[in-house]
C-alpha cells in the first residue's frame, strides 16, 4: 500500500528522489516560545534563492494552546505508502513534548499559508493508551500516523507508540503489545521485520534541567529490537558508557539494505546497527565513530562531550551528517562502508568553545581543528547556541541547521539563546568530493520574530525530506524481479 503518488509529494525509491526531486522552494520549521507565556507556531520559510523574500518568514501559524513545547514533527502520509490514490500528504503532524497534544496542519490547500486544522487533546491520548509526552511522528503504509511517547501524564519515564487515524486523527490505541523504561525516536523497515526505538529520560526530570548526577537512574541507554509484524520487544540491548542517552535513529534509506545509525548523545559516539543472521535473526552493535570529550577550563565541568544531538543519512546512502551540539560543529562522514565510515568534512557554527569565549580547552579537539574555532558571523550576526536539528535536500546538496535543542536546556547551557533566540542556517554540500560551507545570503533569526526571541527546531520541505520519509520495497518497481532473485 502507498500514499504519495510521485512529484513533489513523493517518489517511488530514494534513487528517484535524489535524481528528480526538484530544489525545496519552502521550509517548515517549528517554533518554540523559550518560557512557554506565548503559543508555539509553525513559520514557513521562503528557501528559494530566486526569489525577493528568499531566507524570510513568509507566513506563521500559531497554536492555540501555551506550553506545548512543539519539538519534531511528522506526516499523515509518505515514501511508505507511495502510490496509492486515495492517501495525499496533507498533514503536518506537529506533537507536543511538554504537553502530549497533537496538531495537524494542512499544507496540502495552500503550502505557503498552512492551516490548523486538527487538534488531538492529551487527555484523549493518554485516557486510549496511557501515554503522553510525544515525539517522533512517522506515517505507516496502513493508513495511520505512529508517535513515541516518553512518559506517562505524570513524567514517568515510559516508553511506547501511539497510533492516529492518518485522515481523521481518531486515537487508535498503541501500536506496540508492552512499554519500555525509555522512549525517544524510532525508525522501521518491514522487509526486515524490525522496528528500532531509542531511549532519553524520565520527562520530569530532563524538563528540569540538566544533572548529571542522575544520569545513571533518571536516563536510558537502550537500544529496543522490535518484531514488525508481531508489535513485539525482541532484543532490548544496554549500550553503557560508550552508548549512554542514544537519541536520533535513522537506518539507510535503501530498504533492501539492513544498516542503521544512532546518535549517543552524552557518549557523543555514533552506534552503528546492521542485521545479523545465523540460524535466528538479531541485530548488533558497535561504535563506529568514537568522539572524545574535550578537557576544558571555565565550564561547569572539567570535561566536555560534543554533545550528538541530531544525526541524518542523505538520501543516497552516500553520506551521514551529526551536529555536535554542546562543541559546536557539523560533521560529514562517507558511508559507503557502513561498517566504517569515513570523516569528510566538518564546519564550526557556534558552541561553547568557539574562540573568544570564556572556555579554554586544554586537551581535545578534533584533529582537524588545531586550535578553537572562530565561529564567522552570519549577515553581521553571531551565531546563537550550536548546530542542532538538521534537514537535507533530497538531491543532498543544501543542508538546514536550526540551533536551539530543548527549551529547559537551552536556557541552562546557552542562556543567550533563551534571550536572543534560535537561528535557522544554512550549508552548502559538496556531493561529489565531500566537503561543507556556510551560505552566509541566508539566515533565519527568530530573535526578530514577531512577539520574539523564539526557539527554531525542526526543519521539513512539503514534499517530503532525509529524515521523515522511510522506503519500503513494495513501492520499488524491480520489487518482484528482486524477491524472485532472493528465492
Amino acid at each position: 500500500m502507498a500514499c504519495c503518488t510521485g512529484g513533489p509529494s513523493g517518489y517511488a525509491t530514494p534513487k528517484d528522489a535524489v535524481r528528480n526531486a526538484p530544489p525545496e522552494q519552502l521550509l517548515y520549521v517549528v517554533a518554540v516560545s523559550p518560557d512557554g507565556t506565548k503559543p508555539d507556531y509553525l513559520a514557513v520559510v521562503d528557501a528559494d534563492r530566486t526569489s525577493a523574500t528568499y531566507s524570510q518568514v513568509i507566513h506563521r501559524a500559531p497554536v492555540p494552546n501555551l506550553g506545548d513545547e512543539l519539538h519534531h514533527s511528522g506526516w499523515n502520509a509518505c515514501a511508505s505508502c507511495y502510490g496509492d490514490a486515495s492517501r495525499s500528504r496533507k498533514y503536518l503532524v506537529l506533537p507536543g513534548l511538554k504537553s502530549g497534544r497533537v496538531y495537524g496542519f494542512d499544507v496540502l490547500t495552500d503550502p505557503r499559508k498552512p492551516k490548523l486544522e486538527k487538534i488531538v487533546e492529551p487527555e484523549e491520548i493518554q485516557a486510549k493508551t496511557g501515554l503522553s509526552h510525544l515525539h517522533t511522528a512517522h506515517c505507516l503504509a496502513s493508513g495511520e500516523i505512529m508517535l513515541s511517547a516518553l512518559g506517562d501524564a505524570e513524567g514517568n519515564a515510559k516508553g511506547g507508540f501511539v497510533l492516529l487515524d492518518s485522515d481523521t486523527f481518531e486515537v487508535k490505541g498503541t501500536w506496540n503489545k508492552e512499554t519500555t523504561e525509555y522512549g525517544y525516536d524510532f525508525w522501521y523497515q518491514p522487509y526486515h521485520d524490525v522496528l528500532v526505538s531509542t531511549a532519553w529520560g524520565a520527562p520530569k526530570e530532563f524538563f528540569k534541567g540538566f544533572n548529571p548526577a542522575n544520569v545513571p537512574t533518571e536516563y536510558g541507554d537502550q537500544l529496543y529490537f522490535w518484531s514488525w509484524k508481531e508489535k513485539t520487544l525482541q532484543q532490548k540491548v544496554s549500550l553503557g558508557p560508550d552508548g549512554l542517552i542514544p537519541l536520533e535513529v535513522r537506518f539507510l534509506h535503501d530498504p533492501w539494505k539492513a544498516h542503521g545509525f544512532v546518535g549517543a548523545a552524552l557518549s557523543s559516539n555514533v552506534i552503528g546497527l546492521k542485521k545479523v543472521v545465523n540460524g535466528d535473526t538479531r541485530w548488533a552493535h558497535s561504535v563506529v565513530i568514537r568522539q572524545p570529550w574535550a578537557k576544558v577550563e571555565g565550564w561547569v565541568l572539567p570535561e566536555l562531550p560534543p554533545l550528538i544531538t541530531d544525526i541524518l543519512v542523505s538520501v543516497d546512502d552516500r553520506f551521514l551528517y551529526f551536529s555536535n551540539w554542546l562543541r559546536g560543529d557539523l560533521v560529514q562522514y562517507d558511508i559507503s562502508d557502513p561498517d566504517h565510515p569515513k570523516f569528510v568534512s566538518r564546519v564550526w557554527l557556534g558552541g561553547v568553545i568557539r574562540k573568544g569565549g570564556p572556555v579554554k580547552v586544554l586537551e581535545g579537539l578534533p584533529e582537524d581543528t588545531p586550535e578553537q574555532p572562530e565561529i564567522p558571523k552570519v549577515k553581521g550576526k553571531e551565531i546563537q547556541g550550536g548546530p542542532q536539528m538538521l534537514q537535507l535536500s533530497l538531491d543532498g546538496k543544501r543542508l538546514y541547521v536550526t540551533t536551539s535543542l530543548f527549551a529547559p536546556w537551552d536556557a541552562q547551557f546557552y542562556p543567550d539563546l533563551a534571550q536572543k533566540g534560535a537561528q535557522l542556517l544554512q550549508v552548502d554540500v559538496d556531493t561529489e568530493n565531500g566537503g561543507l560551507t556556510l551560505n552566509t545570503d541566508f539566515l533565519v533569526d527568530f530573535g526578530d520574530e514577531p512577539g520574539g526571541p523564539f526557539l527554531a527546531h525542526e526543519i521539513r520541505y512539503p514534499g517530503g525530506d532525509a529524515s521523515s520519509d522511510i522506503w519500503v520495497v513494495e513501492t520499488d518497481p524491480e520489487y518482484k524481479a528482486k524477491i524472485a532473485a532472493e528465492q
